[in-house]
């Protein structure tokens, strides 16, 4: 804590560094559009995306995350062991138990890091973030935490969907939080669910309900089901709620935003929701172009692209916004205080 005119000036938690990671193969439109049935070209107008990469056979989502998780450690200028807290979201995780987060602790060796997943799909990294800002806050000796979003969907999609094939993919995001200076950091995360629309987007074998076996994979139900319009109007409909939401408890405008950073469903979809939601498109960072639908990971992967651009400076004020399968969202604002350079 530090006075400022006679105050006493609260430590922030914020952002220390980031990191993302994406496998080396990639799948471009054209062979994407074969095997789902339509032109390129209609993939292009439709969702915006250009290109998705897959994991490498045997790479499974704790080897993604671990990657992202690295790059954002050394961005931070730390070491593993300074970390306190893992929290991992994903969908696709490496196996039911235990947790992937466990998995990650044990590949980069951070022995004194307290780990466990949150599962709330694409949400799930503001989910997570949310719970190491109040960890933090809470902990006395809690200094760093590692909140990382990772999903390998392409093990649970159908290729000859245009609905999902031509939209999910693989990849990895994180971010290493800590306090910083009074003033900075997160503000107040607000989150949400609606368990009565979980059958909009899920993928339905595999858990206690229906358990792998012959019958299940036959009907494909441990691939990824999802009724795009229901998906399409939630995210209209959620995303200027959210965001008033955050700008309300923030006390701040949408003049005040810097950058909008987000989950990225499709770039075509994205900036239709800002854009309704009133805000320059300009503000809005794109990576699903380049990247497709990450899930969890899209966010932080975001977020690390914005910083390794040099688009942020310390004191912006950056709107997250974060909404997924559930249904869950949710939306705050971080005023950016991060030194490191984004590096990958």
């Amino acid at each position: 804590m530090r006075e400022v005119n006679g105050l006493i000036s609260q430590p922030g938690i914020g952002v220390l560094g980031t990191g993302a990671y994406v496998p080396d193969a990639v799948r471009t439109n054209e062979e994407v559009a074969e095997r789902a049935g339509v032109p390129p070209e209609w993939i292009t107008e439709r969702t915006g995306v250009l290109r998705r990469h897959v994991a490498a056979p045997g790479q499974a989502s704790s080897d993604l995350a671990a990657h992202a998780v690295r790059a954002a450690l050394r961005d931070a200028g730390l070491e593993p062991g300074d970390l306190d807290l893992l929290i991992l979201a994903t969908s696709t995780p490496d196996e039911l138990g235990p947790s992937t987060a466990c998995r990650v602790q044990a590949a980069l060796g951070a022995e004194n890091a307290v780990a466990f997943d949150v599962s709330a799909a694409c949400a799930g990294w503001l989910f997570g973030a949310r719970v190491a800002c109040d960890w933090l806050r809470a902990e006395p000796r809690g200094r760093h935490a590692a909140v990382v979003g990772v999903e390998t969907y392409s093990r649970f999609l159908d290729t000859g969907d245009r609905a999902t094939g031509v939209l999910f993919a693989d990849g990895a995001g994180a971010a290493i939080l800590g306090r910083v200076p009074g003033g900075h950091g997160f503000g107040p995360i607000t989150l949400g669910s609606d368990g009565t629309r979980a059958g909009d987007v899920l993928i339905p074998g595999g858990g206690s309900r229906f358990p792998a076996c012959r019958e299940t994979l036959e009907r494909g139900l441990h691939l990824i089901r999802m009724d795009g319009r229901a998906v399409r109007k939630f995210i209209l409909e959620i995303f200027p709620l959210a965001a008033a939401e955050a700008l309300r408890r923030s006390g701040l405008t949408r003049d005040d935003i810097a950058l909008v950073v987000t989950h990225q469903p499709n770039p075509v979809l994205l900036r239709q929701a800002c854009a309704e939601a009133g805000f320059d498109p300009a503000r809005l960072v794109i990576v699903a172009d380049r990247v497709g639908n990450i899930g969890a990971g899209s966010l932080p992967y975001a977020l690390a692209g914005a910083h390794r651009q040099g688009r942020l400076s310390p004191g912006d004020r950056v709107l997250v916004v974060a909404f997924g399968a559930g249904l869950t969202w949710g939306s705050g604002v971080l005023t950016w205080s991060a030194g490191g350079s984004g590096s990958p």
